[in-house]
């Protein structure tokens, strides 16, 4: 602006006082945009429970963390595409099953069977911890995983740990006193962290911006989802909810139900050399022993940040969506292209399943109602729009992003 050179020293000190209050104004009101750009933070027990989450001291190797299996790159899930992680003493050992991803377990029950009967809710894919927390000990305690022996070897480590008196404080000074009840208190912070931090339940999709009516899906992205939502296409909606619910919060890409699927055996798994050997998911459970038509049945996972995993299903075996949605969609059309063949020529169609238990896969819901020989209900032109659609789910877009 143009300011008159013959000013008295009062105009002047006035012009200034107002630059500075004015600048004083625009620096305060970018603090706040700031401010509501960033995550809550964390309670002194979430932060207490995001250390330990990243602590590899945890472990009987002391070279594992809960992240060492859970990365962030790849939504809280495996972190490479190996079908089970390494655990053990020496990291020798393998697991049994895929690292599950931990994002948007918030709202998750602990199981039940819900008022059709049906298999709902609960942590692991056979839904066997009713809670984060009950999770979380899981692992600590896993022979193929930290490998801890039992609650004391646990107090123990928390003793060495570099953030052992914040834990003290928090949980009273005598806590380590009691090796139960630290195990108990350190699962509870790593619940916690889980709970708060927004990473965990963010919500930052394209999909979601979409939803908030700020951001529009490509045509292709839009196609993806009407054939998800088809129920006479990909009829993926059955089990991987894509609406808003009821109280206005967003999908979360799961109901939380249970599924048979009839994978192909996985002999990247070390068990599998075994013919004897069978994951049988639900009914592995003690209390579901005498359920064999639950055999088979894993917990339906989100799929939100699926393309950014790199080992699919509870087995791991397929790496990638496009071997996926050729799977669900070609497994009765050409299960040649699936399974191995028997020494008469036959296919070994479920071979992940002993012959007595094969019936209880879904053959009855589409994509799985077809025959063989029969068209599958999606093309290869419609997986590829699926699928660009389930990028779409990936968190932390913005409008610069490529998808």
């Amino acid at each position: 602006m143009n300011i008159p050179k013959n000013l008295l020293p009062q105009q002047w000190m006035l012009i200034k006082i107002s630059s500075y209050l004015l600048l004083a104004a625009l620096s305060l009101t970018l603090l706040i945009a700031c401010q509501k750009n960033q995550p809550p933070q964390l309670s002194r027990e979430a932060a207490l429970g995001e250390r330990a989450f990243n602590d590899p001291s945890l472990s009987a190797s002391g070279r594992q963390s809960c992240a060492s299996c859970h990365a962030v790159e790849q939504g809280h899930g495996a972190p490479n595409a190996l079908a089970v992680q390494p655990g053990g003493p020496q990291l020798e050992a393998r697991g049994l099953r895929t690292a599950q991803a931990l994002r948007y377990l918030k709202t998750n029950t602990r199981f039940h069977f819900d008022a059709d009967s049906k298999a709902s809710g609960g942590f692991f894919w056979d839904g066997r911890a009713d809670t984060l927390a009950a999770q979380a000990a899981g692992p600590l305690l896993g022979a193929r995983e930290m490998a801890n022996i039992n609650a004391a070897t646990v107090a123990q480590k928390i003793a060495q740990a570099a953030w052992v008196n914040e834990f003290k404080t928090l949980y009273g000074p005598n806590i380590l006193n009691d090796s139960n009840q630290a195990l108990a208190k350190l699962n509870q912070a790593l619940e916690r962290y889980q709970l708060e931090d927004a990473q965990f339940n963010g919500f930052t999709s394209k999909y979601d911006a979409v939803l908030r009516k700020a951001a529009t899906l490509s045509a292709q992205e839009q196609r993806g989802l009407d054939l998800f939502n088809d129920p006479q296409k990909g009829n993926c909606a059955a089990c991987h909810t894509s609406t808003k619910n009821p109280d206005g919060s967003h999908p979360l890409f799961t109901d939380f139900s249970y599924d048979n699927l009839g994978l192909p055996r996985n002999f990247d798994i070390n068990e599998n050399a075994n013919p004897h050997y069978f994951d049988l998911g639900l009914c592995d459970r003690p209390d579901l022993k005498h359920r064999k038509d639950l055999c088979g049945a894993f917990r339906v996972p989100s799929l939100r940040n699926v393309s950014l995993r790199r080992a699919l299903f509870h087995n791991g075996h397929f790496k990638t969506l496009e071997e996926a949605m050729h799977f669900y969609v070609e497994r009765d059309t050409h299960p040649e292209k699936w399974y191995p063949k028997r020494r008469d020529g036959t296919v070994n169609q479920f071979n992940d399943l002993p012959l007595e238990l094969r019936n209880n896969v879904n053959t009855k819901e589409v994509p799985y109602d077809r025959k063989r020989g029969d068209n599958p209900a999606l093309n290869a032109s419609e997986i590829e729009d699926v699928i660009a659609f389930l990028h779409t789910l990936n968190d932390g877009w913005n409008s610069n992003s490529k998808r």
